[in-house]
């Protein structure tokens, strides 16, 4: 069932499908943590969802956004809500983003963010039985590896890759970072409890730069009461 909800505390609608899946905290903290310059044309977001972060960037910033989504049902949910919320710098592609090399040349975009399928496909897969759902947690149509490929093609010089993941990825993130030219720079882990282990990871990567990376925790817990600059110490 198609519902219009709100996006959080940030004045936004958007629609959703009860029978999908709905927007989640990730895609919170990666709306959060991204932080567009004004000197920042443009951003490409992969594995959009229903566009809860292009909405989120598109309201507080002045740059074009392109969504990329592969399941059409989810596509048409996030151009209903791009259409609510009257943002006419976002724009939607249903597309496997593997295929975004045919749509737009090397070195495009000045921004790049990701919230990608967290899981790996193998044998022990514990897979949905909603293909909705497992196209959006597992790695079934596009892998981290994929990704990778095609942020480093599509980042302009210097430009910024911002990603959201597992902690038990971060190894193979970070090797891949290295792999393709995006060398990590900040790095914002995320707990729910400060005495366990934590419960995601967000990554921020710079194409060609120089080495060197900033290290954030941040708890988030029952006493959250917003995410919205949340990651406000971890700005330059």
């Amino acid at each position: 069932m198609v519902v219009l909800n709100d996006l959080y505390d940030y004045n936004l609608k958007i629609y959703q499908d009860t029978d999908y899946f709905k927007f989640s905290l990730d895609s919170l903290l990666l709306a959060e943590f991204t932080r567009p310059q004004k000197s920042d044309r443009n951003l490409l977001d992969i594995c959009s969802g229903n566009a809860p972060l292009p909405l989120i960037i598109g309201k507080n910033h002045n740059i074009e956004i392109t969504g990329v989504e592969i399941q059409k049902e989810i596509c048409d949910l996030a151009n209903k809500s791009i259409k609510e919320n009257k943002l006419n710098n976002i724009k939607m592609l249903n597309i496997n983003a593997k295929d975004l090399k045919n749509y737009f040349p090397g070195n495009n975009f000045d921004i790049i963010t990701c919230n990608p399928p967290f899981f790996k496909v193998n044998k022990s897969s514990l897979i949905n039985e909603n293909q909705k759902k497992a196209l959006a947690r597992h790695e079934l149509t596009i892998t981290l590896s994929e990704i990778f490929e095609i942020v480093s093609f599509l980042l302009n010089e210097h430009g910024t890759f911002y990603l959201v993941h597992r902690p038990e990825r971060l190894e193979e993130i970070i090797l891949l970072a290295s792999k393709s030219q995006l060398p990590v720079k900040e790095i914002a882990f995320i707990y729910s409890d400060i005495n366990k282990s934590a419960i995601m990871v967000l990554l921020k990567m710079n194409k060609n730069a120089r080495i060197g990376v900033k290290i954030k925790s941040v708890v988030i817990d029952k006493n959250t009461k917003t995410y919205q600059n949340i990651f406000k110490e971890v700005n330059p």
